[in-house]
């Protein structure tokens, strides 16, 4: 192997910057380079690795530390087997004995880097010193007790609401039926346009034609409401009064089952896993939405699991207000959030993605097309935010397969995200950490130096 060849396949870790960020390309380049080809030879122990760091003005390494990343330690929220150059026989010696070992260390402590700190040698002078038990108890913030939420077992179960009948437990549902749906906005507008019917010409008419008027302000939340009469036709306000009765009937159900599954996720809501949120216009967004959320909890991928999960589809409030605190508990307390995307979006969806993503949480964005899906991945301006505790960059996986959720969410609760490192595609230097089975961006370490010392220098004074 030639020294070109050597910083070719590692290119990765040229971050342009000092120290770890730059071992192969700083000015002693032809030295490090050729003590690294020689490891099959001579194998690299800590004290060597240290002097290499020496050359680059970087900090030295504690024994622990070099056992942690270049033997086998530790334990992490991602699949160490899965990087680059993994061996299982790492851990059967105390130095560096192939160059594939010396950057698979390298790759985990650049994934370390950027999960934690949002750079790469922050990170590393940071822990370079710690005991092996001061660098897990760091990446312990990351790892879920896998264990411990599989012995849970299941919660209590939900009061059942047909998905046929789940719209009816909308804010707009609510608004046209009312505490009393005998005397609800949309029975007295009905009956009152109804009279005006029977006295101009009378007959029978569609209860679309009752809802017509496109200068009535509360027509769209009418015709929703009435989505399970909305074709059929009435011949009488007596008939008109049966029919509504009908789905009155289905909405009071369905509102006391939704108020007291609301009570059953507050009341778990401390051992709540995923929040889901959506976005739900029609009928049909009720049924597809419910239907996502069977699919993916249902999969066996997490039945061991036995997720704790938020489905938005049985749940609802007294009032909009208790809704946004209720919604905003569940975002706050919830490891992980799912963002479904829709057609359009609204404020208080994006709003809960952008609440999830500066709490530094797990965001999977499933989305119902590939347009979509490479809108949110490459565009959308909330798929990449900062958690603010930290100011570390953090960015939303996006996906448009209900499986892959699934599989994400196993994934991310058994510890075992499939992480890859990457340079920007058309600037050396920027760092980019990807979800590997979805491309998704997650984490970056920009190449502008001015943006990052300005960053850094003033986040933290705030």
């Amino acid at each position: 192997m030639k020294k070109e060849d050597l910083q070719a396949a590692y290119s990765v870790f040229n971050v342009r910057g000092e120290g770890i960020e730059s071992l192969l390309w700083g000015d002693e380049d032809d030295f490090i380079c050729e003590r690294i080809i020689a490891i099959p030879e001579k194998p690299l122990s800590k004290v060597q690795l240290n002097q290499l760091f020496g050359y680059v003005r970087e900090m030295a390494v504690s024994d622990e530390f070099f056992r942690f990343y270049w033997c086998n330690g530790g334990r992490s929220p991602y699949l160490v087997s899965a990087l680059p150059g993994y061996s299982n026989s790492y851990g059967e010696h105390q130095d560096v004995r192939s160059v594939e070992q010396l950057f698979h260390g390298f790759y985990r402590i650049f994934i370390d880097g950027l999960l934690l700190c949002g750079n790469v040698r922050a990170y590393f002078r940071r822990a370079c010193s710690l005991s092996a038990q001061q660098i897990q108890d760091h990446l312990n913030s990351l790892i879920f007790d896998t264990e411990a939420i599989k012995a849970r077992g299941p919660a209590l179960e939900m009061r059942e609401i047909s998905k046929d009948d789940r719209y009816l437990i909308s804010e707009m549902a609510c608004k046209s039926y009312g505490d009393i749906p005998e005397n609800g906005q949309l029975l007295n507008y009905m009956r009152e346009v109804w009279g005006a019917h029977a006295k101009k010409q009378g007959g029978a008419i569609s209860i679309t034609q009752l809802l017509a008027d496109e200068q009535e302000p509360r027509q769209q939340m009418f015709k929703f409401s009435a989505d399970d009469i909305l074709h059929q036709s009435v011949n009488s306000e007596e008939e008109l009064v049966r029919k509504y009765s009908q789905v009155a009937d289905k909405f009071r159900r369905a509102r006391e089952a939704a108020l007291q599954n609301t009570k059953h996720y507050l009341s778990l809501v401390n051992d709540l896993d995923v929040y889901v949120a959506t976005s739900m216009r029609t009928r049909s967004d009720f049924r597809h939405m419910a239907d996502k959320c069977e699919s993916i909890f249902g999969d066996k991928k997490v039945e061991d699991l036995h997720l704790r999960y938020f489905d938005p589809t049985m749940s609802a409030a007294e009032g909009h207000q208790d809704k946004g605190l209720i919604e905003c508990l569940m975002v706050r307390c919830s490891k992980v959030l799912i963002y479904c995307a829709g057609e359009k979006e609204s404020y208080g969806k994006d709003a809960e993605a952008a609440m999830a993503l500066s709490l530094g949480k797990n965001v999977i964005f499933l989305c119902d097309n590939v347009t979509r899906n490479n809108f949110y991945k490459e565009v959308h301006p909330l798929s990449r935010l900062i958690n603010f505790s930290t100011g570390v960059a953090v960015g939303a996986i996006v996906t448009t397969s209900p499986e892959d959720v699934a599989l994400l969410l196993d994934r991310i609760f058994e510890n075992e995200m499939h992480y890859e490192l990457r340079q920007h595609d058309s600037r050396t230097g920027y760092l980019q950490l990807l979800e590997a089975r979805t491309g998704s961006i997650v984490r970056i370490q920009t190449d502008d130096k001015m943006l990052a010392e300005a960053f850094w220098n003033h986040y933290k004074r705030i």
